[in-house]
């Protein structure tokens, strides 16, 4: 029994070369804390690969070495490494490549990953040449928009792409000409579209990604540094990441929570002073009492408000009955317009819990689009009088987080009353790109903006660049006739993603997630008694 246990810990091919010899193992041993890391198994599985492919040489000597077998060992075939991968599993297709870090360029056309040949297909049936001497295909959003240096009728007609530029190995012209001439415009971006070329292939490598473990509860008094990416995951003991490849690809996750965190943290990077970027509407106070406790102030700041409540005194509650203390709801994070958001793995929510350890959150996740994607994790559930929007609960993520999902406009749900009363001590409302002020999205927010204001719960917005930003807060002041207070200036965001993404429909539109904050509220007005 003691030798079956020991052959729990040899692979398959080894196990058998050891029956077929009759080898002893002598003793069992118990895999030690090192033996059952994540890099460990990372190691065990790269050592079976190499020893399920072995030269021939290498075969024969191990089978002179077992001449004395019952039954014969069925090697698998030998499998040619092509450049910078490792030997592939023949039995389950050659789909586990691994590319090394040194080889991570590849021609989307030519790539090793079946997704991103997919994917440069796809760029190559929708996206357009941006040479000057083709017609516009749309109208420019901006004034940088590559699509404003056509004219509205060229000398040709729109051409799809068809070339792709060697040194980013994207297809960005419809000819190897017209890339050539326009290759001084070209040339502003390649180095960022051949990073993108090598992060989205990092992504399918095959390597394990300690980067992607991320830290629990931390203790109640160490104090986290909000300065940058460095000192927060510094503060936050995450596992060191040295390399700026490592750095983009965590940072792309978590974005979405530490830029919320980022605004309501008591040590918030966003302050009064001199370039904080925080208005005085937001420091401007006002005599009265806290629903909970009738001796604290209560502050016109909804964003002072929510740091009150997310930083609460400690009121001696512990273990036992003398402990018990009355604890205050949940503070609710309203993500309207969910994306790609709603499918970030759970742990990266939890971080913002992590984050404000005697508060719990409930994040409601809300948007036609919050599900794409997710049905076979979570089949939509019947709408019916117990649950009649159709409300997905996770409520087991955490002692201090639970996520709902609502498939729906937000306008239908608050017409509904299925959240009302809303408190500036305990809502907030988050908006990641909302694209309020585009042509193409802004109908979609005329009716969702005005309900918002009405609650006078802080709005935070994010944005792919300045002008976007700048863009979606004109449109909410224009529409709404100036009933808007703003509380945080558009500005860059501390903590947006260091990894740059790639429009599919335009391979000159290259942007970053968050890459800006801004964050306003409906207008408040004070009665003056005389």
């Amino acid at each position: 029994m003691r030798s079956m246990r020991a052959l729990d810990t040899v692979c398959e091919q080894c196990l058998a070369s050891l029956r077929a010899t009759r080898y002893k193992i002598p003793n069992s041993r118990v895999l030690t804390s090192s033996q059952s890391s994540p890099s460990f198994r990372l190691s065990q599985r790269r050592l079976n690969s190499n020893i399920r492919t072995l030269p021939a040489r290498n075969t024969r000597k191990a089978s002179s070495l077992s001449s004395e077998r019952t039954t014969p060992l069925d090697e698998p075939p030998q499998v040619p490494t092509p450049p910078g991968l490792e030997y592939a599993d023949v039995s389950t297709g050659g789909n586990n490549l691994l590319l090394q870090p040194n080889n991570l360029f590849h021609p989307f056309t030519r790539s090793p990953s079946p997704d991103i040949r997919r994917r440069a297909a796809f760029i190559k049936q929708h996206a357009f040449c941006p040479h000057s001497s083709h017609s516009q295909t749309r109208q420019p959003i901006n004034p940088d928009d590559p699509e404003a240096r056509k004219p509205k009728a060229g000398s040709q007609p729109p051409a799809h792409v068809r070339f792709e530029c060697p040194d980013c190995g994207i297809p960005v012209a419809c000819s190897e000409e017209h890339w050539a001439d326009d290759y001084e415009a070209h040339l502003e971006i390649c180095d960022t579209l051949r990073e993108i070329n090598e992060d989205d292939h990092d992504l399918r490598s095959g390597r394990f990604f300690p980067e992607f473990d991320y830290p629990g509860e931390q203790m109640d008094s160490a104090l986290i540094n909000m300065t940058n990416w460095d000192t927060l995951l510094y503060t936050r003991e995450f596992t060191a990441i040295n390399e700026p490849r490592s750095m983009r690809q965590v940072t792309r996750m978590l974005t979405y929570p530490v830029s919320v965190a980022s605004v309501l943290h008591e040590l918030s990077p966003y302050n009064i002073r001199s370039g904080g970027r925080l208005t005085t509407e937001g420091l401007k106070s006002m005599s009265g009492t806290h629903p909970i406790s009738p001796l604290t102030p209560l502050s016109t700041n909804t964003l002072l408000a929510l740091r009150y409540t997310l930083h609460p005194p400690r009121s001696g509650a512990g273990p036992g009955i003398k402990g018990l203390r009355p604890n205050p709801p949940p503070v609710r994070i309203f993500v309207l317009g969910a994306r790609a958001e709603s499918s970030l793995p759970r742990p990266v929510w939890n971080q913002l819990a992590h984050m404000f350890p005697r508060t719990s959150f409930h994040v409601i996740l809300i948007g036609p689009e919050s599900m794409t994607g997710r049905d076979d994790e979570f089949p939509l559930p019947a709408r019916d009088a117990t649950n009649p929007f159709g409300a997905i609960v996770e409520d087991r993520l955490g002692a201090n987080m639970k996520i709902s999902t609502f498939v729906e406009y937000y306008h239908t749900l608050h017409q509904a009353g299925v959240f009302q009363p809303f408190d500036p001590y305990f809502d907030a409302f988050v908006l990641f790109h909302p694209g309020l002020g585009h042509p193409a999205s802004s109908a979609e927010w005329r009716e969702t903006v005005p309900l918002l204001l009405e609650t006078k719960v802080p709005v935070i917005c994010t944005g792919y660049t300045e002008w976007d930003m700048r863009r979606d807060l004109k449109w909410v002041e224009e529409q709404m006739g100036g009933e808007v207070d703003l509380l945080l200036e558009p500005g860059e965001n501390r903590f947006r993603s260091l990894r740059w993404d790639l429009n599919d429909l335009d391979p000159q539109d290259i942007s970053c997630g968050n890459w800006g904050v801004f964050a306003f509220r409906g207008k408040r007005y004070e009665a003056m008694y005389t």
